[in-house]
């Protein structure tokens, strides 16, 4: 996967579209991202233990990857990878050509 725990990426389809926010949880089996503040869903929990508070609370659902792109320097950019001369494999924004730290 080109998206790593800890980016910020910008939605580019679906009801979220154009909203900004930071990888929380990155789940390779399926493709899919967990973003905090996107695809929130409403959840009914109980309470649990006799001191915990239930009610509806909102959820951060996953979104797939490919409805998301790396924001870098503010701008949304695609993701490549690229063999330095030490060879170590480093990500690199297509955009500008730059590594992606």
């Amino acid at each position: 996967m080109k998206i790593k725990k800890g980016d910020t990426v910008v939605v580019i389809a679906g009801k979220d579209k154009g909203q900004e926010g930071e990888v929380v949880q990155v789940l390779p089996a399926t493709n899919k991202l967990i973003v905090n503040g996107i695809n929130t869903a409403k959840k009914h929990q109980k309470p649990r233990k006799s001191n915990q508070q239930g009610g509806i609370i909102d959820r951060d659902m996953p979104i797939d990857a490919s409805n998301v792109m790396l924001v870098h320097k503010g701008k949304p950019t695609r993701v490549g990878y690229r063999i330095e001369s030490d060879g170590s494999k480093v990500r690199v924004a297509r955009r500008t050509g730059e590594v992606i730290a």
